[in-house]
């Protein structure tokens, strides 16, 4: 029996922007600057205020501050695309022995914060566990045209686990136990992507903007005078309404969900987040994972994790780890919001 796959083109996170113009005493109004586009097989959106005190015509401003963000995000693509076939990491995945393969060092930095999420979760976020996405028929691979049986999920485990890589920092390179094993950073490197903007926007001397790739953000100064940049979290019943909706103070955001991206087949529904322990689909409650946190590729993977781990174990590791945290749990009938204490300073303002 085929199952049938719906997947929403639009980010699970809806960044609300209302104010246009800083107007300041005595000054010029200065109007905000939108870069829209395509990168890493979704959409960004990069808003920002150019305060500086320049001679420089504000359209070729525009356009040299454009030119900019696409080459960060060329270059992170060059890196940790699976779909580019001679990108850094595709490279790696088909490299066939178990000895150093040089890399970047910003593909070094990646893999060692997920090496490093994976140890802090027991495992559950793993970036070798894309054979298993492609298995489920959520990866770029062909879907499959029924469940993948025990036997085969076993077998394709065989060559996954975050503890068949090891990754150095100087001089920069990583290596795997055994050929099979293929790297997948999809849940890591859209946050990555949002950081390394951030960070060409600030080394331009910008330094109110938000950066939003595929949901993943990040927000630095203000709107205007006294206006943080305000997130919204997109409510999980299929509508356009926001959930909740905050202030971001100079922080990052990233939310992990199944609500959009899942399949059904005889009545139940698989998620497209895949726990790397038992090589299945999740299936518990958690509908959604919100995390606030300095870096953006951080709270990407820490999303992830936590969705992996469910409502129950995914709250005791956001307590544990003291990380801002919104959780939606389907209950009977409704949403359950569960938030930790560093999540609750936010919305009240303290953060």
């Amino acid at each position: 029996m085929k199952f049938k796959l719906k997947i929403l083109l639009f980010p699970l996170l809806l960044a609300v922007v209302i104010t246009f113009y800083h107007c300041s005493e005595g000054k010029k109004p200065v109007e905000i600057q939108v870069v829209r586009g395509r990168t890493m097989g979704t959409f960004f959106t990069i808003k920002y205020f150019d305060r500086r005190e320049t001679s420089q015509d504000a359209a070729e401003a525009k356009r040299e501050m454009e030119n900019g963000i696409y080459n960060v995000l060329k270059t992170v693509n060059r890196q940790m695309s699976t779909y580019i076939a001679d990108s850094e990491i595709s490279r790696f995945n088909r490299y066939g022995q178990n000895d150093w393969f040089e890399i970047s060092a910003d593909l070094a930095e990646v893999i060692a914060n997920a090496q490093q999420v994976s140890q802090i979760s027991g495992g559950a976020f793993d970036i070798t566990v894309g054979p298993l996405v492609n298995l489920w028929g959520f990866g770029p691979e062909l879907k499959p045209e029924k469940i993948p049986s025990d036997e085969k999920i076993k077998e394709v485990m065989g060559f996954t686990g975050y503890r068949k890589l090891a990754v150095r920092l100087s001089p920069p390179a990583v290596k795997k136990t055994q050929p099979e094993v293929f790297c997948d950073l999809a849940g890591i490197a859209k946050g990555y992507g949002v950081d390394k903007v951030a960070e060409y926007l600030e080394a331009q001397g910008i330094d109110d903007y938000l950066v939003e790739i595929g949901g993943e953000v990040r927000a630095k100064g203000k709107k205007e005078a006294n206006s943080w940049w305000r997130l919204g979290i997109a409510a999980p019943d299929g509508s356009s309404g926001i959930l909740k909706a905050f202030p971001l103070k100079n922080k990052a955001m990233a939310t992990s969900g199944d609500y959009h991206n899942y399949f059904e087949e005889d009545g139940i529904r698989y998620s497209h987040t895949i726990d790397p322990g038992t090589g299945k689909s999740i299936t518990h409650k958690l509908v959604s994972v919100t995390v606030v946190h300095a870096s953006c590729m951080f709270a990407d993977a820490m999303a992830t994790a936590i969705n992996v781990l469910g409502p129950e174990q995914g709250y005791e590791l956001s307590l544990k780890e003291k990380l801002a945290v919104f959780l939606i749990i389907k209950g009977e009938g409704r949403f359950i919001e569960k938030k930790t204490p560093e999540f609750e300073k936010i919305l009240e303002g303290e953060q």
